[in-house]
Formats: C-alpha cells, structure tokens, sequence
C-alpha cells in the first residue's frame, strides 16, 4: 500500500538551519518513494510564522528549485502551536507528519512512522528515548513538567513533544477544535483512534538558537494546565478548607498561650499572622481564577485565530 505523505514544518527565524533541514527531509520524502510507502506527489510544507529574517525568502527559493517544496506564510507571528496547525489544516495528503525545523528530532524515523501508520495506527508519536543533549535543568523541568500534568489529569504522551504522523480521519478530527488556547500534544490523545510510538535519540539543535526559552516555557506549561485541567480551581477549594483548619488550631494556640502559658505577645499572634498568611492564599487564589478567566474572555471574542498572507 502506497500513501500520499505531506511533512509539515513550522518555522520561526529558522533561516540558519532550513537548508539542511530542507536537504534531509527531501532525501527521506525521495528513500520512502523509493522504498515504495509513499507517491510521487508526497510534499514538504513550511509554515512561516512571521519570522524577522529571511526565512520566508529562502521557502520560496527551495519551492522554485523543487516541486515538492511548498510554502505557507502567516501575516503575523502566532505562536508555534497555532503555525503547526495552520499547516496541518491546510495540507492535502492521506497522512501528514509534523516536525520542528531544528532537526533535534530524527528524521530517518518518519520511515517508520509510515510503516505503523501502514500496519493500521492512525497517530504515531515520535517519543524520545534519551535526553543527553539537554542540559540537567531542562532536563529535570522537562520530567517534572510531566508529572505535574499528569497529577492535574491532563493526558500526555511522555517524551513526546510535537513530532508525530497524524493520519487524515485524525487531521479531520482536528479541525473541529476551534479553541484559541491551543495545546496540541493535549488534543491529540483526546480525539482517540489507534496509536502508536516510535522512539528515537534526540540531538543536538543544528544551528541558530533555540525558540523556547525559560519564559516561553513556563507560559506553555501553564497553558497546558490551565487548557485541559480544573484540578488548580479544586486545590483552591482544598487550600481554603485547610487554611480554616489551620486558623482554628491557631486560635487554640492563642487560647492556650495565654490563658496557661502566659507567654504569648498581646495582639501579635492574632493580627499578623493571619494578615499575612491569609493575604498570600488570597492573593494566589485570585491569581488562578484569573488565569481561567482570561481564557474564558479569549475563547468568548472568537477572533480569527490566524491570517495567510502567502501560499505558494
């Protein structure tokens, strides 16, 4: 069986590494056609999400040298999250792989995530078998990211980030989710269908920096949290209990130190602790809610989530 496979790749000042990105993902496209798992019209789809360099210039130079290169720009930045589904809904193909720009994932693995997609497997997730490129923060951030998420009730596939084949009923499935706080590697293993991994090492990125820094980090965390989970607004409702509990013991404390003890500063215990301890729970309570909140302002404008500006 021969499939139609299209490789989407979402690109943010990639202009570095996209030669030898475009080199090495052509040269897979051109064994698996050779190996006879996919057609002649399978293609290379870069999405350009508002990059500052010439990214965009050098897709459009790789499209003119070869036909199976093709190109999408947004009219501004988004987000990697909402560049890669821009291209997933917009690629034609009976199954689609997406994969970051920065070749730290391996690209030879596609070959078998075609296989398993053959063998029946309607999402194949490409799941990292060792880290030894990353850093002992990352590192560390990175497995307890996942099992915080895991504690929230979000569903993940570990080691796993946003290498993955996506069959077409899946893509299809996809487009119904018109949500704005987009979290992809959560969304996926909702929509069900068969599944499977392939593993593989991760390497090193090729050149240029790297596109997720502390910040952008954190802020995906708590997106993926906040998206998919309402465990934090249950822990406020958990916290405020034990707060009274504490309060209570408190106030025996107090009864007791004074009436028995005799040692307890007139006022002190009973005003500012309280004050303080009380003021940092209502301050972080209000905190959740308002992250919760803002999502509900964002989905309820329903705004366009991107514009096109080019396709080529």
């Amino acid at each position: 069986m021969t499939i139609r496979l299209a490789i989407v790749v979402p690109c943010y000042n990639e202009e570095a590494v996209l030669p030898e990105t475009n080199r090495r993902l052509l040269a897979q496209l051109t064994r698996l056609q050779e190996l006879g798992l996919t057609t002649d019209d399978s293609t290379l789809f870069y999405v350009d999400d508002g990059s500052k360099d010439n990214t965009w210039g050098l897709i459009e130079s790789l499209a003119a040298a070869d036909s199976r290169v093709h190109g999408l720009k947004l009219s501004r930045n988004r987000g990697h999250q909402w560049a890669l589904m821009a291209g997933l809904l917009a690629v034609e193909g009976d199954a689609l792989v997406s994969i970051d720009a920065d070749l730290q994932d391996d690209v030879s693995v596609i070959e078998a995530m075609v296989r398993e997609h053959l063998a029946g497997a309607e999402v194949v997730y490409g799941v990292r078998d060792s880290r030894q490129t990353d850093g002992a923060f990352k590192r560390g951030s990175a497995l307890l990211y996942y099992r915080v998420m895991k504690m929230m009730g979000v569903e993940l596939v570990y080691n796993h980030a946003d290498f993955r084949l996506l069959g077409r009923r899946v893509v299809e499935a996809l487009r119904q989710y018109g949500e704005v706080n987009l979290f992809l590697r959560g969304i996926v293993p909702l929509i069900g269908y068969r599944a499977a991994t392939v593993k593989y090492d991760r390497a090193a990125r090729f050149a240029g920096v790297s596109k997720y820094p502390l910040r952008k980090m954190l802020n995906f965390a708590i997106e993926g949290i906040t998206s998919f989970s309402v465990v934090p607004l249950r822990l406020i409702t958990l916290l405020g209990f034990l707060v009274s509990c504490f309060s209570f013991v408190m106030i025996l404390y107090i009864v007791y130190g004074t009436l028995v003890l005799q040692a307890v500063v007139p006022g002190w215990a009973s005003s500012v602790v309280p004050i303080y301890f009380l003021g940092g729970i209502q301050l972080l309570s209000i905190g959740i809610l308002g992250e919760y909140v803002a999502k509900i302002y964002l989905e309820a404008k329903q705004r366009p989530r991107y514009f096109v500006e080019k396709v080529i």
